[in-house]
């Protein structure tokens, strides 16, 4: 039997990088996945992928899928991605909110707007996509909740991270305290909320920004980290909620 067999997974950012992966990884072990991304068609000079795409690649590893757009920083849309998720498939077992808008600057260039409009579409967007799904789940006897974070949440990161990811840092350690935050009052619903740090990945946009010549050789691929998310996403109605975890230590450190 697949372990996700007929659950339900919501994966944003899926066109591409570990959202991709993840709905391809997930749809192989029985989920019926909901690929959510802004993009449905590549533009000229924009990265590689579109949800229609990740839809076709979780069908051919034998996995069931559909395609949703949404732009994670409109709020209409992350209701209408749940409402249509339910319309469609009857349910809503599992959320992963693993897209982010991308926000580089350095603090000297940076202004108070683009700020704002970061924590707007990153950090604002986990509050309404949880407000939206929790009623669905709360009347199905429960979820889970995974959000992907990164080591740059890490406070005591040594090397830090170079400049140009305050911003970055600032969201991903948001979303870890929202998860360990929210757990606790989600938790008497069989509602699971857990933040997962998947470890240096190379994706579309990590390739851009450093090139094939880099040294990839301590980086993972996406599916990597399919097997960490499949276990957060069996947590439905378990005590393991709150956590914050490492993919690269699944199996080993956890559970």
């Amino acid at each position: 039997m697949r372990e996700l067999a007929d659950r339900v997974v919501i994966v944003t950012g899926a066109s591409r990088g570990i959202g991709k992966g993840l709905a391809i990884g997930l749809g192989a072990l029985g989920a019926r996945v909901v690929c959510a991304a802004r993009t449905v068609r590549e533009e000229p000079g924009g990265l590689p992928g579109t949800i229609g795409a990740t839809v076709d690649a979780v069908r051919a590893a034998g996995g069931e899928a559909i395609a949703v757009q949404c732009d994670i920083g409109v709020e209409a849309d992350i209701k209408a991605l749940i409402d249509t998720t339910v319309k469609e498939l009857g349910r809503v077992d599992v959320l992963v909110n693993n897209a982010m808008a991308p926000t580089r600057a350095l603090f000297a260039d940076a202004t108070a707007e683009e700020w704002d409009e970061s924590m707007r579409v990153n950090v604002r967007s986990l509050f309404v996509f949880v407000k939206a799904v929790v009623p669905h789940m709360t009347a199905q006897g429960g979820g889970s909740i995974i959000n992907i974070s990164s080591g740059g949440a890490e406070h005591a990161s040594q090397p830090h991270l170079p400049p140009g990811f305050l911003t970055y840092a600032v969201a991903k350690a948001a979303m870890e305290r929202f998860s360990s935050a929210l757990a606790p009052e989600l938790r008497p619903f069989g509602i699971t909320v857990n933040a997962l740090r998947p470890g240096a990945v190379k994706t579309e946009l990590a390739t851009r920004e450093l090139g094939e010549d880099f040294d990839w050789s301590a980086w993972k691929t996406p599916d990597a980290v399919v097997p960490a998310v499949a276990f957060l996403a069996q947590q439905i109605n378990t005590d393991f909620t709150g956590r914050v975890v490492d993919s690269t230590q699944f199996g080993d450190v956890w559970p």
